[in-house]
């Protein structure tokens, strides 16, 4: 190509980066964005498409599609699964025998000629050109398909081509290990950098017609789809009440890949199947009639589930995220109006539920085994609510806290499993719920099932979420939480930020005593790894320098963490106001808690407040 001697924008590894782009990229609509910008000299556009390749973390990729290594495209997707190979080839002497599964969303970008399915099929065009086998799913698929086809199968990996519920110009590629759960370090840091070493595409890697053509490819479609509702009926509990349920229930996949998986999971419950919001229910890229694709954005995203249900007289609304992994609830109330649950609410009642069944379970199977308890377990992440400590200090079982995320999660839960213990649930504010250890992941799909479930349960106690929700806090202790962000692409802003007060008042490695009239009675930081609650003040949880999270604990109760997001550009606090047993003014809780959010956004965050962007409701 001409470009590739013509090219000079001043800055010599800018030209060697955009150089060796136009010599590896076979895609025509990127390779023409990229000479585009060369003939117009548009120099900080090219920066801003080469001058840092995307991250490869314990989230594997997030990004916007288009040109450049900053972005999600063909090549990028080719030396990223070119990496994980080399990887996988050194890290299983058995991917030959095994293999790998690869799954993906309904995700499309016109533009730049990239999609989800495009992604999925170049992936394993570069496991198959090694000889290694791969399950590819032929159709779109939920995200938790992937960890429960890992460990089904006894796979060494898998991919999901998906960003979940990022705006819909963005992709990513979350990879899962071999036993069923996200990767952590220092598989992150050993991918990155065979990613690094495998930038040249391999001969076979562009060639998807002939890949597909292969004897190791196997679709694993049908059967996984069978296999998973059967794991997922082994938490169906009452089958009767079910059948017999009146109960009306609004179900919408916000454009995503939800809706028929859902319809399926309904039906192995022998549930009424939901009403679907027909102009969500279809997958498609541009998700038309929603701003954000994110349930737990709340009521702006379901709009149309409210007008179907008041339509139908359904009192309850179920959404799933685009990629059905994470399950958001919503319940008529008697003055008409809708409540949406938070994730720390919903959390609650699928935790109580969950408990509830195994113990009437356990009772009829087991009477005299009254130290099985002692052999369940529930998880939650940090910076959830801590009303599964509260119930599990009553109840008898065992709750741990793990870091945010699922993968910390899963892989707490896989290695508690491994050693004869029962992982009843795990869930983490942003509405993501693992209900069942088929599938090390949150699972939005098996939790629609199993909350419809609840809620069917429910009614024949004539009691509704709100109402079981309110008798859950009476029995272990109100926890009030109120969580938001603020949005932040400056990454100087959020370093001085996070910087202050680890400095506070000026004093080196000093953090606040006192925020506003609230008194702050421990510190945690687990991006240095400080707790002064601990000996020595080491934090017992792992840390990461990559990574901004402070929590602090006041002396009324409360609970605050500050923290930047993984996937997003945003800074995110989490607070809760926990009482014990008997303190039922929730008003007051509620005040106490609001004048701690705006102490902590008046104290600590106001010095960069007119930098950050806030949550737009």
């Amino acid at each position: 190509r001409e470009m590739e001697t013509t090219l000079s924008t001043g800055d010599a590894r800018l030209d060697q980066a955009v150089r060796q782009w136009l010599l590896y990229d076979k895609n025509p609509k990127t390779a023409s964005m990229v000479q585009e910008l060369v003939k117009e000299g548009a120099v900080e556009a090219l920066r801003k498409c080469f001058a840092s390749r995307m991250e490869f973390g314990t989230a594997g990729l997030r990004a916007p599609m288009g040109a450049g290594v900053s972005c999600m495209n063909d090549l990028t997707i080719i030396q990223t699964t070119q990496g994980l190979c080399r990887y996988l080839e050194d890290s299983f002497e058995s991917l030959k025998d095994r293999g790998v599964v690869i799954g993906h969303d309904a995700r499309a970008h016109p533009p730049s000629g990239g999609s989800s399915k495009r992604f999925a099929s170049l992936a394993a065009a570069v496991f198959l050109s090694k000889g290694i086998p791969v399950h590819l799913f032929s159709d779109i698929t939920p995200t938790p398909f992937v960890p429960f086809t890992v460990s089904h199968l006894g796979l060494c990996a898998g991919i999901m081509v998906t960003a979940s519920h990022n705006p819909k110009q963005d992709n990513g590629y979350k990879v899962y290990w071999e036993n069923g759960a996200q990767i952590v370090g220092p598989h992150d840091e050993g991918i990155s950098k065979a990613i690094e070493e495998n930038l040249e595409p391999w001969p076979e890697s562009w060639n998807t017609e002939e890949a597909l053509k292969s004897s190791l490819l196997k679709d694993p479609y049908q059967d996984i789809n069978t296999q998973y509702l059967k794991a997922i009926q082994n938490h169906c509990h009452h089958r009767d009440i079910n059948k017999a349920s009146e109960v009306k229930i609004v179900h919408t996949s916000v454009h995503g890949v939800g809706h028929a998986f859902v319809q399926s999971a309904f039906k192995a419950f022998d549930l009424r199947p939901p009403y679907a919001v027909e102009e969500q229910k279809d997958p498609d890229p541009e998700f038309p009639t929603v701003k954000y694709p994110n349930p737990e954005e709340g009521e702006g995203v379901l709009t149309l589930s409210f007008a179907l249900a008041d339509r139908e007289g359904a009192t309850v609304v179920l959404a799933n995220d685009p990629d059905a992994d994470r399950l958001a609830a919503a319940e008529k109330q008697d003055s008409g109006s809708w409540r949406v649950f938070t994730g720390n609410e919903l959390g609650a009642l699928l935790g109580w539920w969950m408990f509830h069944c195994w113990k009437q379970h356990n009772s009829d199977a087991a009477p005299a085994d009254a130290s099985a308890v002692k052999r369940v377990y529930m998880l939650s992440s940090t910076v959830s609510s801590k009303i599964l400590r509260a119930i599990a200090l009553k109840e008898g079982f065992h709750f741990e806290e793990t870091l945010t995320g699922f993968k910390w999660m899963g892989n707490r839960a896989k290695e508690l499993l491994d050693k004869g213990n029962t992982v009843l649930f795990a869930f983490e504010e942003a509405i993501g719920y693992m209900c069942s250890p088929s599938v090390l992941d949150k699972d939005g799909v098996s939790a629609a099932a199993i909350a419809a479930e609840m809620i069917s349960y429910l009614a024949t106690k004539n009691k509704s979420l709100s109402q079981q929700l309110t008798s859950i806090y009476e029995e272990y202790g109100y926890h009030i939480s109120k969580n938001s962000y603020f949005i932040c692409h400056d990454q100087e802003v959020i370093h001085s930020l996070f910087g202050r007060l680890r400095n506070y008042s000026n004093k080196k490695d000093s953090y606040p005593t006192e925020c506003g009239r609230f008194s702050v009675s421990a510190v945690r930081d687990l991006t240095t790894g400080y707790d002064n609650n601990q000996p020595g003040n080491k934090a017992i949880l792992p840390t990461s320098r990559s990574s901004q999270m402070i929590t602090f604990t006041f002396s009324n109760g409360g609970v605050a963490t500050l923290r930047t997001s993984g996937t997003e550009p945003k800074i995110k606090y989490y607070t809760e106001l926990c009482a014990a047993p008997g303190n039922s003014d929730v008003t007051q809780l509620k005040k106490e808690l609001d004048q701690l959010v705006d102490a902590i956004v008046e104290n600590f965050l106001q010095p960069e407040k007119n930098k950050l962007q806030p949550k737009v409701e």
